[in-house]
């Protein structure tokens, strides 16, 4: 039996599971299922539907959760923060403090044993199986839970969010079936979530294997412009990674970059503040730290 099949079966099979993991497995198993009814399921208004909430809840997460609540990329007035955290809280990826403590943890650790979501574990272990594996998530570390998101754990908001996020989706779901019946609910929710969660969790995988390193981060991240498609942005995920706290992550013109579209329209119209971007300085300084540009592999 391949060895890397052997790894998977380990990590799946050869643990002991929690309440929070069968939570997990049950609601990808249930949104994945779903989406077989997709074909039979097809409506215009459906398909627009869902279209128009993976707009939403994406931006949400890489506007809300990644730049502004994980790296402090940009402030915002408080309303509009909480508003793009809920559109974020309806991509079903987890609340504001899951969410947020993961991604600093993977920052913290990158590519290492102890990063959330390491590629050294394999790639599934680093695309889903993370997911499965709460107590790995939160468990070892220090032995607290989630104790790097105290900036967001000490505002009511967040931990409203965090004990009751699953209901939004609950909520948005009973809506959509009142608008538009089982097409909306398939297409709106399943279709929706299922595209969006496998992009975001590309970025934890395949954006760590497989892409072009342009800086010298010392980890494997990788710029993929399909994921910076797919996913707003997020794909340019070594210029990230080699300046985690900018707002924007395409850093050349010709990297689409709609998250940070969103940021310089709020930043123009006086919504958004202290937006940080690397200086040229800073760019200098990481070019001529690199040790090579890798070629696509």
């Amino acid at each position: 039996m391949p060895s890397r099949l052997i790894n998977w079966q380990v990590q799946f099979f050869g643990r002991e599971w929690d309440f929070m993991d069968l939570y997990h497995l049950t609601v990808l198993l249930v949104v994945h299922f779903l989406c077989l009814l997709a074909p039979f399921q097809f409506t215009w208004g459906a398909l627009w539907v869902a279209i128009l909430l993976y707009f939403v809840s994406g931006i949400g997460v890489t506007i809300s959760y990644h730049r502004n609540l994980a790296h402090q990329s940009f402030k915002v007035p408080k309303w509009l923060e909480y508003s793009l955290a809920y559109c974020a809280v309806l991509s079903l990826q987890g609340s504001p403090l899951e969410w947020v403590s993961t991604h600093r943890y993977h920052h913290q650790f990158t590519d290492k044993l102890r990063d959330t979501h390491s590629p050294t574990k394999g790639f599934w272990f680093s695309h889903v199986n993370w997911v499965f594996d709460y107590h790995s998530r939160f468990g070892s570390y220090d032995g607290q839970l989630m104790k790097n998101v105290g900036d967001l754990e000490c505002q009511l908001y967040y931990r409203f969010l965090h004990y009751t996020y699953f209901f939004h989706s609950v909520l948005l779901g009973v809506a959509l079936y009142m608008v538009g019946g089982l097409p909306f609910v398939v297409w709106g929710m399943a279709v929706r979530l299922v595209g969006l969660i496998q992009v975001t969790f590309s970025i934890n995988s395949i954006c760590h294997i497989w892409g072009k390193q342009i800086w010298d981060t010392g980890d494997a991240s990788k710029n993929n412009w399909l994921f910076g498609l797919l996913f707003f942005g997020e794909g340019w995920h070594n210029n990230h990674h080699a300046f985690e706290y900018s707002a924007r992550q395409g850093l050349e013109w010709w990297q689409i970059d709609i998250t940070w579209y969103v940021i310089r329209f709020l930043q123009v119209v006086g919504l958004a503040t202290d937006v940080k971007l690397p200086t040229e300085i800073q760019k200098k300084r990481k070019a001529l730290a690199k040790k090579s540009i890798m070629k696509d592999k």
